[in-house]
């Protein structure tokens, strides 16, 4: 599966941005500073990612789950 593959349902952000592929969310996650990337919650978004792109199928919706999972843990640090 490629990283142009979508989510089913789009990650919506603040600001009204929105997430709808694989890649999308890859480069969102390489936007953050280096020790927020660097972060367990980030880190298996990373990997449930690449996991996607290489493997497809249900990959996809853990990718979707592990970034909704990693927002929101950085939103409740604030």
């Amino acid at each position: 599966m490629p990283w142009s593959a979508a989510f089913d349902d789009p990650i919506s952000l603040r600001g009204g941005r929105r997430l709808q592929t694989l890649q999308q969310a890859a480069d969102h996650i390489m936007q953050l500073p280096e020790d927020v990337q660097h972060a367990g919650h980030w880190q298996t978004a990373i990997e449930t990612l690449i996991n996607a792109a290489e493997q497809g199928g249900g990959w996809t919706m853990f990718a979707r789950i592990a970034m909704l999972r990693a927002l929101n843990a950085d939103r409740n640090r604030k």
